[in-house]
């Protein structure tokens, strides 16, 4: 037998250092692509919520659509129904909201919670990374007259 001190695993360690690399990786992509996703989500409800609010008809009509578009987008994208929160401002600063002529800001935020992280001890609540999306849309001038 040979006892050099150099002779080893080389297959042994390589598997073992691949899976020690490996598998960080794959969480990190896969934690990356849901934020992405949740992301996507969050901006594409800002927009449409804008858009539905603004082309309403009056303030009923405003209230109804954006409560079936935030619906729609938190089942498409998967989003929290929980964690989401929606604002809607007008500005210049002071009009009601909507209001014709007005620029509508729609803010929606969300939190996105990490894969495979435990409910234990708040972990769950602690190891999320908020989201947040704007959108603006001009109101017409001639909103609510009809």
């Amino acid at each position: 037998m040979d006892d050099d001190p150099e002779r080893g695993s080389a297959a042994l360690e390589f598997i073992v250092v691949g899976l020690l690399m490996l598998v960080p990786l794959i969480y990190l992509v896969v934690t990356l692509g849901l934020i992405q996703g949740q992301s996507l989500g969050a901006e594409a409800g800002a927009r449409h919520i804008a858009r539905a609010v603004a082309t309403a008809v009056d303030e009923a009509d405003a209230e109804e659509r954006a409560d079936l578009v935030l619906d729609s987008v938190v089942r498409e994208y998967g989003l929290d129904p929980d964690a989401v929160g929606l604002v809607l401002e007008c500005r210049p600063a002071g009009a009601t909201c909507p209001s014709a002529g007005a620029t509508l800001v729609v803010t929606l935020r969300t939190a996105i919670a990490l894969p495979l992280v435990p409910p234990v001890l708040g972990l769950d609540r602690l190891a999320s990374v908020p989201v947040e999306a704007s959108a603006a849309q001009k109101v017409s001038r001639f909103w609510g007259s009809e």
